[in-house]
């Protein structure tokens, strides 16, 4: 597992959701409450982008097909979709935001 710089905080100002490519990932960065978090950007059901989605409390709701998430943990909380986003640890240096991924 390796951190890599995701984002700058400022990327978000005014934003609930980024979607960023890191290492070859699409990831996208959410701000819930001041608190960073980070899952795959892309829905577990079809393919759609989570970054496009809308940000409820704190959910995701797919833009294609609805499916709800916990932003989170990457639970599914409402269908159509059946498997979890995956989640990444965040952490927060200075401005940078970094995300922990798999080698």
């Amino acid at each position: 597992m390796t951190w890599h710089k995701a984002a700058d905080a400022a990327e978000l100002d005014g934003k609930d959701v980024v979607g960023i490519e890191v290492a070859g990932r699409e990831i996208a960065i959410y701000r819930l409450d001041g608190e960073f978090f980070a899952t795959a950007n892309i829905c577990t059901h079809q393919f759609a982008l989570m970054s496009d989605g809308y940000v409820e409390g704190n959910c995701v709701e797919c833009p294609l097909h609805q499916a709800l998430f916990d932003i989170r943990t990457g639970a599914v909380v409402e269908g159509p979709a059946e498997e979890a986003l995956r989640t990444f640890p965040v952490r927060v240096e200075g401005t940078e935001i970094l995300v922990e991924l798999p080698d």
